[in-house]
C-alpha cells in the first residue's frame, strides 16, 4: 500500500529522452548510403514526423495524457522505425554477399547505424510496452495498472541496506523510464543476453531474443565482412 500511495500525484515521465532517441533514428536512417535506402531518402522520416509530432504536442513535457488514437500511434511509430531499419539490414547483408556493398569504410558506417538504431527500437518497444506504457506506469492506480513485463532491480531492492533500499520502487515510488529500458536494450545488444533486467512475459522475451540474434548478426556476419574488406 506504500509504494501505490507514493505514486499518486505523478508528474509524469519526461517527454524529452524518448524524443531525442525519435529524432536520432530518424536522423540516422536518413543519412544511411542510397543503396539501402528504399525510395526517396526523406520519404520515411516525414512518415514518422508525422507520428511523431502529435505525439510530441500532447505531451510535449510530461506523460500524462493517452488515449487509444495516441496509443497506436504511438506503436505504430515504433513499428515503422523497426521495419525500415530491417529493410536496411537486410539489404547490406545482400550488398555483402552479392559484391554490391561498395568500400569497407561505407559498410562499416552503415552497419553502425544500422545497429545503432537498433538499439534505439528496441529501448522504444520495451518503454511502449512494459506496464501499459509510459503514461499507464505513472498515472494508473492499483488494479488498474497492468502486469510487468521486465523486472527491474529497484522492484526487489526494498530490503537492501538504507542507501540502496531508498531507491527501490517500494520506498521512493520508483518507476522505469525510457533511459533505464535504452540501458536494457544497450546490455542486450552487446552482450546477447538480459544482464540486470530480466524479462518475464512471453513479448517481452521475444523482442530480447530479436534483438539479440540481430545483433549477433551485425557484430558477426556484417562487421566482420566490412573489415576484411578494410584489408
Amino acid at each position: 500500500m506504500k509504494q501505490r500511495a507514493e505514486r499518486q500525484g505523478h508528474p509524469g515521465e519526461p517527454r524529452l529522452p524518448a524524443a531525442c532517441a525519435v529524432v536520432v533514428a530518424c536522423a540516422l536512417y536518413a543519412a544511411l548510403p542510397s543503396k539501402l535506402i528504399v525510395g526517396p531518402r526523406f520519404v520515411v522520416p516525414v512518415l514518422e514526423m508525422l507520428l511523431f509530432v502529435p505525439l510530441v504536442a500532447v505531451n510535449p513535457r510530461r506523460m500524462v495524457r493517452q488515449n487509444r488514437l495516441l496509443r497506436r500511434m504511438s506503436i505504430a511509430l515504433v513499428l515503422v522505425i523497426a521495419v525500415t531499419n530491417t529493410v536496411a539490414l537486410v539489404l547490406v547483408l545482400h550488398g555483402l554477399f552479392t559484391g554490391q556493398a561498395g568500400e569497407g569504410k561505407q559498410l562499416l558506417l552503415a552497419a553502425g547505424q544500422v545497429w545503432l538504431t537498433n538499439i534505439i527500437i528496441f529501448g522504444l518497444a520495451f518503454w511502449e510496452l512494459d506496464r501499459g506504457g509510459p503514461v499507464h506506469r505513472t498515472q494508473a492506480r492499483g488494479r488498474d495498472l497492468p502486469v510487468a513485463d521486465f523486472r527491474f532491480p529497484q522492484d526487489e531492492d526494498h530490503d537492501a541496506i538504507a542507501e540502496v533500499a531508498a531507491r527501490s520502487s517500494w520506498k521512493s515510488g520508483w518507476t522505469p523510464g525510457f533511459v533505464d529500458y535504452l540501458y536494457v536494450s544497450i546490455t542486450n545488444s552487446s552482450a546477447f543476453s538480459p544482464t540486470d533486467t530480466m524479462p518475464l512475459s512471453v513479448r517481452a522475451k521475444l523482442l530480447m531474443a530479436t534483438e539479440s540474434v540481430s545483433a549477433l548478426v551485425l557484430s558477426v556476419l556484417v562487421i566482420s565482412r566490412g573489415v576484411s574488406l578494410l584489408k
